[in-house]
């Protein structure tokens, strides 16, 4: 089987891309999501799979990664926050449309996939990906195999709760770690740094032509590369928060490394360094037990649809 389709399908895009069997995206199409509308959503789809394999005549099968839960048979997404998709068998729905063979599997999951077979984590054999984005995703890969948990929806780390009636979360509960760690808190801190202190956010506000509600996370970012002090606090609370979570996750899993994706990880080392210290500080038993390594995700947003692509050959 040398050739599948990888299909990201989010809240406000799907993304699709012919993956050879060496992880290597020969092409790609994007469209947005009828995210209101199943029956659309699953029409989407089915029009970029067909766009892709009239290209390519060779292509087997096909892998969607979804935000959501998943069953354990792959095949049903049981619920997905930004998509109208409750208890939606989207795997018979797109096969029934394009004719061919289709895995469905929760994107965290083909992500950390992806990651571990042709990225960051391909040298090691028990990761946690950590997708810090809109929220936080994640996945875990133990001795070379994906863990899924009993029912098919593990590794939901973005709703372990960190704060005790915190924080209000899209999945119903307070306190998510996804409300702390994320590129979403990312901006919240910023903004409200700039509404309770201006004068210090000043780099901030001009960024955000003058407005709190006008700083997003790229915005964030440029200040912090360049030496804004304000920017650098918001980055150090959520480094806090990301690195006390993965101390956490450690005493319970103890991987050998975490790959730290999503489009908050963009940030590289203003992200990465007080992460690392913040771990270091949280960790039970430290200077007592080996560390995981705390590593860059390295195939960027390609990689939900690279470890899409490569579980449906599985």
């Amino acid at each position: 089987m040398a050739l599948t389709i990888g299909v990201d399908v989010g809240g406000t895009k799907v993304a699709a891309g012919v993956v050879d069997d060496q992880g290597r995206i020969l092409e790609k199409v994007r469209r947005p999501t009828p995210s209101t509308n199943p029956k659309e959503t699953a029409a989407v789809i089915a029009e970029v799979v067909d766009l892709l394999k009239g290209k390519f005549e060779d292509v087997a099968a096909v892998g969607l990664g979804t935000a959501g839960f998943v069953d354990e048979t792959r095949s049903t997404v049981l619920f997905a926050p930004n998509l109208a998709w409750r208890d939606e068998p989207i795997k018979k729905k797109v096969e029934d449309l394009t004719g061919l063979p289709v895995v469905v599997e929760n994107d965290g999951n083909a992500t950390a996939w992806g990651e571990a077979r042709f990225g960051a984590g391909r040298d090691h054999d028990f990761i946690v990906l950590i997708a810090l984005g809109t929220g936080i995703g994640g996945g875990i890969i133990i001795n070379g195999e994906l863990y899924r948990g009993r029912f098919g929806i593990g590794a939901e780390v973005g709703h372990f709760r960190v704060v005790p009636d915190g924080r209000r979360c899209g999945c119903g509960n307070r306190g998510c770690w996804e409300q702390y760690a994320s590129g979403n808190a990312l901006v919240h801190e910023a903004r409200d740094l700039a509404r309770v202190a201006p004068a210090m956010a000043g780099r901030l506000l001009e960024l955000g032509d003058g407005r709190p509600d006008g700083i997003s996370g790229p915005e964030v970012t440029q200040a912090a590369r360049e030496g804004d002090t304000a920017a650098l606090e918001c980055f150090r609370t959520v480094a806090h928060w990301a690195g006390q979570g993965l101390a956490d996750l450690t005493a319970i899993l103890d991987p050998g490394a975490f790959i730290i994706g999503g489009g908050l990880s963009d940030a590289g080392d203003l992200l990465l360094d007080p992460i690392r210290d913040a771990f270091e500080t949280a960790l039970t038993g430290r200077g007592h037990r080996p560390l995981p390594e705390i590593l860059i995700a390295e195939l960027g947003s390609a990689a939900g649809i690279v470890g899409a692509a490569d579980l449906a050959r599985t």
